[in-house]
């Protein structure tokens, strides 16, 4: 199966944090299916990290490698998940959740992820 893994998954998967699921675990390394990260989640870092709002060793530069270091795909932002974004019902605020959602939605993936407001979306998702 293809997963993408919301910011706060792949950051607890970096970090080696507890708090990522036994699910998300099994699914990530089980070797039979594809994980992808959106670059959206790189920009988010970034600006977290920029803003203090975010502690991750290395910003963006360290997230990027460790993505490559993982055999991660990276899925890059397409004009079909912009126009997408347009037609999400207004649930979640963040703008970098709604193009993940577009994108999940547009590629046929699963969303790795703990956000409730995520969940309450016509999206797979799993946690």
């Amino acid at each position: 199966m293809r997963y993408l893994l919301d910011t706060h998954a792949a950051l607890w998967l970096f970090e080696g944090n507890k708090k990522l699921s036994q699910i998300a675990q099994d699914i990530i390394f089980g070797g039979e299916n594809e994980i992808y990260v959106n670059i959206v989640s790189v920009w988010e870092v970034a600006i977290k990290v920029s803003l203090n709002k975010l502690d991750f060793d290395g910003g963006s530069e360290m997230f990027l490698s460790a993505i490559e270091a993982s055999n991660i795909d990276l899925l890059g932002v397409s004009c079909d998940y912009v126009k997408m974004v347009e037609k999400l019902p207004f649930i979640h605020r963040d703008p970098f959740d709604r193009m993940i959602i577009s994108s999940a939605i547009a590629e046929d993936l699963t969303i790795i992820t703990i956000d409730e407001n995520i969940q309450k979306y016509d999206v797979s998702w799993v946690w």
